[in-house]
């Protein structure tokens, strides 16, 4: 008996083992640009004063305007860590956000930290104005809400400036910052996935 039971405890790791490696999580994002996100075309975006919601109203319309599916899957996965400044205070990045009644994005946060989550059925790039289309906040290469300005709004991936939300592309541990007003010292460049 002793025999028959180690037998099916090793067939059990066996499996495991096996399926593990067949379900193995692909973290090579593409780095191509995806199509851009016309933010008029988007409805119910917050375009007030933060602290932000996670906007669930409106969020299949968001999704189906900009293209992605209604569900999340894990052919590709990837995280990244955003950091939103407005007028030098830190604006929490909610958690929930791509998650409704029914429905999860590909691009969702599971809680109040700032790590973004890329979870997706298919392999594709994804980037930055997506996730905020996701979100339900407005984000163009001058405005962040209601916060708009030439000049005023800055953009770091892993502390280097970029310039456009639609080409920012979500890769594996970017650290993302967005900072409407002066940006923080010293720009956060890395975080401790």
């Amino acid at each position: 008996m002793l025999v028959g039971a180690i037998g099916v405890l090793g067939a059990g790791v066996i499996a495991a083992l096996a399926l593990g490696r067949s379900h193995s999580v692909n973290t090579n994002a593409p780095t191509t640009t995806p199509p851009v996100v016309d933010v008029r075309a988007l409805p119910e975006l917050e375009e007030g004063p933060p602290p932000w919601p996670a906007e669930i109203e409106g969020l299949r319309t968001r999704l189906d305007a900009i293209g992605i599916p209604a569900r999340a899957g894990t052919t590709l996965h990837t995280h990244q860590h955003l950091d939103v400044f407005v007028n030098g205070k830190r604006v929490i990045v909610p958690a929930g956000i791509g998650i409704g009644e029914g429905l999860i994005s590909p691009l969702h946060t599971h809680d109040a930290s700032g790590v973004m989550h890329v979870e997706s059925t298919t392999v594709r790039s994804y980037s930055l104005a997506e996730f905020f289309a996701v979100w339900g906040v407005r984000l163009t290469k001058t405005c962040l809400a209601g916060e708009c300005g030439e000049g005023k709004l800055h953009f770091f991936v892993d502390g280097k400036p970029a310039t456009d939300p639609n080409r920012i592309v979500l890769t594996h541990h970017q650290e993302i910052a967005v900072a409407f007003g002066p940006p923080p010292k010293p720009v956060p460049s890395s975080y401790g996935f």
